[in-house]
């Protein structure tokens, strides 16, 4: 592993002084969040480089094999099957070295979460005046894989699911699509504070310009969610 104290010192500085002994110590968030966002923006960028590095980190802060096993199986669909492969070799090896076998990681198929019919019911609508009816396969995969499958298999809990999925729009660019997806977020469990800080975490991982992005997007998610409705 390369040093960047010899290799380029000045991001070495800002990586022990402002990295480490600042955002990660901030107590806006646990350090298991963070790890969640930071490796969610690495596999959503296909960053292999700090894989190995952030995965172990992850563990270390307390996220599970079966969680991290999970990040990766949510974003493979929020960030492409390719990039999902890739970080999944790299966990694998990380795993091998921790001595993480098969049988300790999630399996197929599981017993999935209770859904929210509902919120399920008022989605569906919200897809079916955006997307349908022209493309009623891409609305059938949202429902019957994404939102009535993946989103309920309980290796990973809505609330980090929810957090893996803003970081991963976020470092992506896709702004259009956070909105949702934060909101989705505080529904689950989610702050007004930690989305705050989530966003000024990703400024480090994703990139100013990308956080910069998203504080309207938030900004108008938070303001909707205060407005009693009538």
């Amino acid at each position: 592993m390369y040093d960047l104290k010899t290799t380029n010192p000045a991001m070495g500085r800002y990586e022990q002084e402002v990295l480490r002994n600042d955002l990660w110590k901030r107590p806006q968030l646990s350090v298991r969040d963070r790890s969640i966002l930071t490796v969610a923006v690495l596999i959503a960028r296909n960053q292999s480089a700090e894989m190995t590095n952030h995965f172990e980190l992850a563990l270390e802060n307390g996220v599970t094999p079966t969680e991290l096993s999970e990040i990766i199986t949510h974003l493979s669909f929020y960030s492409g099957w390719a990039n999902g492969t890739l970080a999944a070799s790299v966990a694998s090896d990380v795993f091998a070295k921790r001595g993480v076998t098969v049988d300790q990681l999630p399996g197929a198929i599981v017993e999935f979460l209770a859904i929210d019919e509902e919120i399920e019911a008022s989605r569906v609508a919200i897809v079916d005046q955006t997307v349908g009816p022209i493309f009623q396969g891409l609305m059938d995969f949202t429902t019957n894989v994404l939102f009535r499958d993946l989103w309920l298999r309980p290796g990973l809990a809505p609330r980090d699911r929810s957090l893996a999925t803003v970081a991963a729009l976020v470092a992506t660019s896709h702004f259009p699509q956070v909105s949702f997806h934060l909101n989705k977020a505080m529904e689950n469990g989610t702050t007004e504070t930690e989305a705050a800080e989530a966003i000024t975490h990703l400024a480090f991982y994703a990139g100013w310009p990308n956080a910069m992005s998203s504080v309207a997007v938030a900004k108008a998610v938070f303001e909707k969610r205060r407005t009693p409705t009538s």
